[in-house]
This record gives C-alpha cells, structure tokens and sequence, in this order.
C-alpha cells in the first residue's frame, strides 16, 4: 500500500511539472513579443518563486490542518487555470498576473514533501524524498522538449494567442487538468484522522514573508539544528540559482555553443540529477545514512561549480558538471529527508513549506546575483561564489550530523 502511494504522489508531482517545465521556456519569448524589456523579463522569471517564497509555508500549514489531499488538489486546479490564462493573454501584464496566481497557488512541491513524511518511516525518508527530485528533473527535461514541439504546432494553427508560440500553454493546462481528474479519483489521504484532528484546534494564520523569516529565526532559538538545516538548504539552492544564467552565457562566450548545444548539456545535467535522485541515492543512502551522505553530496557539488570557472574546453568542464549534478542530487533530498526527521509528526508540511520557501528566495536571488557578477566581475565569478556557498554549506552541516546519526529531535521549551 505504502509503495502504491508514493508511485501516485510521484506521479501527481510528475505531470505537474511537465506542464510547468512547458511553460518556461515560453516566458522570455512571449514577454519579448509583447514589448517586455529584460528587467520585465526578468520580473517575470522570478514572479512564480516570490509567489511560492510568500505562500508556500501557509499551503505547509493548511495541509497539516486539513490533509495533504486537499491542498493537492486545489494546487493541481490553480496550475491548470494558471496556464490556461497564460496561453490567452495577450500584454505582457496578462502573463506577469497569470505567472503571479501559478506562484499563488504553487504548493504541491512541499506539501508532497509531506505526504511522503506520512507514509515513509525514518530509515526510507531521505529515498522517498529523492523520488520527488527525480519527478522534478524528470519533468524539467520533457516539459521543455513538449514546449518546443507544440509551439510548432501552434504556428500551424494561427499566429494569435492562445495559437502561435502562446498554444503549449494550452497543453500544458490539459497535462494538469488531467492529472487533476487522476489525483481526484485515485490519490489517496495520507494524514492520520487523529493528527487532522488535533490539528484543527489550531489556527492557520497567513504570515508575510518577513515575518516567515522572523519566525524562522526565533525557531532556531528552539531547534538550533533544524535551523542549520534550513540554513544549508538556502545555501544550496542559492548555489544553483547564482549559476543558472551564467551557465549558459558562459559556454557561448568562452566555448562557441549555440543554444542547442547548451541544451544538450543542460539535458546530461538533468539525466545525472534524475539518476542520481531517482535511483542511485536509494542505493547508496541504506549504506551511508544521511550522516554520510550530505557532506559527501555538498563536497562534490562545491567541487563541481567551483571548478566549472576554471573549465578551458569543454572535455575540461565535463567532469566539474558531472560532480555538480551527481552533488546536488546526492545532497537535496538528504537535506528535506533530514528536515523531516528532525520535525514532529504534526510539524511536517510546516517546516517543509519552510524550506521551500528559502528555496523560493534562493531562485529570486541567485539569477540575479549571478548575472551581475558575469557581468561586473568576470566570467568564473557566479561558479567561485557557488561554490564557496556550498562548501559554506558542508561546514554548517557538520554541526547538525550527529543529531542525524541519533535521529534525534530536540525538544522545544
């Protein structure tokens, strides 16, 4: 039963992020042909993250009050809708508010994070956290392939929204909606009645996004672990996002690449991240342990974006990617897995919608970051400062690696 489950909330993740992976490829282009200039381009890039920085712990919060379930479904709903307004806007301010309400309604990462708190036991937590990074890959690597043939497709049918270069958006919306119907009739609760009901005396309070971080600050008063934590999630996921931008400015400037062939490096990150999350870390992690596993993880991925600045062809900079994507893989869902192991029952969608949200913060910041430094500064610049980031990383993480040995949780006063 408990396998049936995770093979549907994989499932349900999957086909949602194929119909998100379809939509960003579409925001530059169609934001250009409405007139946007690169500043509104890149409002729109980073609108969806702020959405999910601001909303993500209170979805967290909602699903520990009324079950994971719900709040699933109602996320699958705000994606189908989200996309379907995209592909008929025809302003660049009708795709920035539709990107906004996707943002709004974009909790399924951390409340299925959850769900899988619910119906694994400590010793697979990390592994069942790891399928949730390989549906995330899984879905960036087809999202984007589909967004290019059906925007040839769409050409066919007209120039106009929602046909043109605007159609995949159209898809996408049905790729959701049918996973919608799916999620309705097949995926099940995964919250105990009891924990539900307890929960429910409780009050769910909206929280800005400074007081998210005022309140994650005085919760490391009360579990200085679980902050650490936090801590070297932000980091990791700030190391990643200072270089997405980069990595492809770079490899034009300094290797020739034409988008196509950057593309087909990005897919080998995404195949490596995916078989690493997917497969390999259910492997190694009984072995290992989180203890063992996340240092392990951060070194590599410090090793690898740190390395890539130094990269003088591409053969050079082959093995530094390897290192980055197998790294980040290794590290990620060893760091929800370990969240999750130091959270109460009744804390699990909370201080997981905490950590998205840091992640959220960290892709608003990181490309940004990342482009002024390639462009003030020098090339290998956004690749040294990712990863001095990760091994920062490595070393807050050490403090937290006997509590994950014991699997310990601190008691709060």
């Amino acid at each position: 039963m408990k396998d049936k489950r995770i093979l549907l909330i994989f499932l349900t993740v999957f086909i949602d992020l194929v119909g998100f992976g379809i939509i960003i490829p579409m925001n530059p282009y169609l934001a250009k042909e409405f007139g946007a200039t690169p500043v509104q381009v890149g409002w729109l890039m980073s609108i969806y993250s702020l959405m999910q920085f601001v909303f993500a712990p209170f979805w967290g919060k909602l699903s520990d009050r009324w079950g994971r379930r719900p709040i699933i479904l109602l996320s699958l709903f705000a994606s189908a809708a989200s996309h379907f307004g995209f592909a008929f806007a025809e302003s660049y301010w009708g795709l920035f508010v539709f990107r906004m309400l996707a943002g709004v309604g974009g909790g399924n990462l951390p409340v299925a994070m959850a769900y899988i708190a619910d119906i694994t036991d400590e010793k697979n937590r990390s592994k069942g956290m790891g399928l949730i990074g390989a549906a995330f890959g899984l879905g960036f690597i087809l999202g984007p392939a589909l967004g290019g043939i059906f925007s040839g497709v769409g050409l066919k049918l007209g120039s106009a929204p929602p046909f043109g270069e605007s159609f995949p958006g159209i898809v996408a919306s049905a790729i959701c909606f049918v996973n919608l119907l799916g999620a309705i009739f097949y995926l099940p609760e995964s919250l105990s009645a009891e924990v539900r009901k307890d929960q429910k005396n409780r009050k769910v309070k909206f929280e800005t996004p400074w007081t998210r971080l005022k309140n994650i600050f005085l919760k490391s008063q009360q579990s200085a672990s679980l902050a650490r934590l936090y801590g070297v999630y932000f980091l990791t996921g700030l190391s990643l996002a200072v270089v997405e931008i980069p990595l492809f400015l770079f490899v034009e400037a300094k290797f020739g690449w034409t988008m196509a062939q950057a593309s087909y490096g990005f897919a080998y990150i995404g195949v490596l991240m995916v078989l690493t999350q997917g497969y390999f870390i259910r492997k190694w992690l009984p072995r290992l342990g989180e203890r063992k596993m996340l240092p392990l993880g951060l070194i590599l991925f410090g090793v690898g974006l740190g390395g890539c600045a130094f990269a003088s062809s591409p053969w050079g900079m082959a093995p530094f990617v390897t290192f980055l994507a197998i790294g980040y893989g290794l590290s990620n869902p060893t760091l929800t897995g370990s969240i999750s192991l130091l959270s109460s029952a009744e804390e699990q969608g909370s201080n997981l919608g905490v950590a998205q949200s840091l992640a959220s913060l960290a892709r608003i910041l990181g490309p940004i970051s990342g482009g002024y430094l390639f462009e003030q500064w020098f090339m290998g610049a956004p690749f040294l400062t990712g990863g001095l980031l990760a091994l920062t990383g490595f070393l807050v993480s050490l403090a937290v690696l006997k509590k994950l040995r014991s699997g310990e949780k601190e008691a709060t006063p």
